[in-house]
Order: C-alpha cells, then structure tokens, then sequence
C-alpha cells in the first residue's frame, strides 16, 4: 500500500449533514496512513476538518476535488446524496463502495 493515494468519498458520521464525530473515516485513513498511503477526502458537507479532541491530527485538512485523476483507489465512507446521483462510469479507478450506494447504471450502449 505504500504510495498509494486514496480518495475518501465523505467524512462525515451520516449522509448530508456536516457532523464528522465518530466518523469511521478517521480510522480508515489512520490505517491507510499506517501502511504507507496518502489519503485525502471529498466532503460537501466537511470542507475543513475543524479541530477535535479525538482526532487533533487532521485538523486543518480540506476536502478535495470530486475527480479521479491522481488517485489509485476511491472508497465511499459516507452516503451522501451527491454519491447516490453521480455517476462514476467514467472513473478509471477502483471504486469501493461500502456503504451500497452508487448507482449500478449499465454502460451507456445499453441505456434506452
């Protein structure tokens, strides 16, 4: 996993509210840290990371662009409505959703 740059799709604790404690984003970006990664996160809701007692360390961190282009891996934490109606067709990335809420569109040359 070292050198590996992850885009977190949400950070916040539920879908389209603002409130990241408690958030399991945070452990999922200490473990990916751990093993050599660089993570960054996508949060409509969370532009910046504001200070916590749980979480010091990631005070300050901005939410990135909602793109693929310089990451190996997308993993949706937070299912966002943004999440459920975009479509990620086009990424040539890997796309972990687990949270079940990306829509399984079929490719455009089987749409009516």
């Amino acid at each position: 996993m070292t050198g590996a740059r992850i885009l977190l799709l949400g950070l916040a604790y539920k879908a389209d509210v603002d409130d990241d404690r408690e958030s399991p984003a945070y452990a999922l970006i200490k473990l990916f840290e751990q093993r050599g990664a660089t993570v960054a996160y996508h949060d409509p809701f969370v532009p910046v990371i504001r200070p916590t007692r749980e979480h010091p360390e990631y005070a300050g961190r901005s939410s990135s662009a909602l793109a693929p282009q310089g990451y190996d891996l997308a993993v949706v934490v937070t299912p966002h409505t943004v999440f459920r109606q975009f479509d990620f067709s086009s990424w040539n990335i890997p796309l972990v959703d687990t949270r079940n809420c990306v829509s399984q569109r079929p490719p455009a040359y089987f749409r009516a």
